[in-house]
């Protein structure tokens, strides 16, 4: 069933767990996610960047999630990761999304406080929930511009302001981590976290997770984190496995056959990370 994030992550907030977000690329990426979600018994968010997007289209996309959702006896939410615009934001709701991000992390404070109200203006007219980003996570998400050499930390005045100002749903803070591979092993700065979880109450959100030790995700969670984004290692996995595949195959034409290890990897990735959510029974 498609829901929106409000019910989700209230609960998740409440009962001191996570709901894991997982992107989708494709047709493969929601089959095998929705079939991670029916066999932990949890609520999943599938989301989709600009650039997967560009590559498909939003009605595409929310037509795929929409019939995995209906699928399934879990609550499936429909999220746009990393909106890069009001226009966007605009068509993902008008294309089916239950839930959008409007990242304004790359303006000025006062530029994307701007921007992530005129959003919010009109989700909360249609109650749908608007997720927003303060501070910087480093690395380079999807086909946006890399992140190196600034101050990483949401600031907790600032997120405090922020919230009042702009009533987004959740927010996506900057606590020490970064889209994409990492290079060494991250550290996620729990006393930043605990700090804006002290003057902020809605949700807060991860991302950057995917190669981020579990005991410290566990630990972030324990410090108010409510959801948890995962990107770069679905790729890693899908794209294992079809080429494990492919190479043990090098004749075989059919896609639909490297795709099925491919599936069963990020299934696999998925059902791990609810588990450690703790999301897994709580659909």
């Amino acid at each position: 069933m498609l829901v929106t994030t409000h019910e989700m992550l209230k609960r998740a907030q409440e009962g001191h767990y996570a709901v894991g977000a997982f992107n989708v690329e494709s047709l493969e990426f929601v089959m095998a996610i929705a079939k991670a979600a029916e066999a932990k018994k949890s609520p999943v968010i599938m989301q989709t960047t600009p650039g997967t997007v560009k590559y498909a289209s939003l009605e595409y996309l929310a037509a795929m999630v929409r019939t995995a959702a209906e699928s399934v006896s879990v609550p499936v939410a429909l999220h746009l990761d990393h909106g890069d615009g009001f226009d966007r934001c605009m068509q993902a709701i008008r294309a089916g999304y239950t839930s959008v991000m409007i990242d304004g992390s790359h303006d000025s404070f006062e530029d994307n406080m701007a921007l992530t109200e005129s959003v919010t203006k009109v989700a909360r007219a249609i109650k749908l929930p608007v997720e927003a980003e303060l501070g910087k996570v480093g690395g380079k998400e999807d086909d946006g511009p890399a992140v190196e050499g600034e101050n990483p930390y949401t600031d907790p005045d600032q997120a405090e302001e922020f919230i009042e100002r702009t009533h987004a749903s959740s927010l996506a803070v900057g606590v020490g981590t970064a889209h994409g591979v990492y290079k060494g092993t991250p550290h996620i700065e729990q006393d930043v976290l605990k700090a804006i979880r002290s003057r902020i109450d809605v949700p807060l959100v991860l991302h950057g997770t995917s190669g981020v030790p579990d005991d410290q995700v566990a630990q972030a969670i324990e410090n108010g984190i409510c959801k948890v984004n995962y990107a770069t290692e679905l790729r890693q996995a899908f794209m294992g496995g079809f080429m494990a595949y492919m190479a043990e195959n090098p004749s075989c034409f059919d896609p639909k056959k490297p795709c099925v290890p491919g599936m069963e990897r990020i299934q696999a990735v998925v059902e791990s990370h609810m588990d450690n959510l703790g999301s897994t029974g709580k659909a």
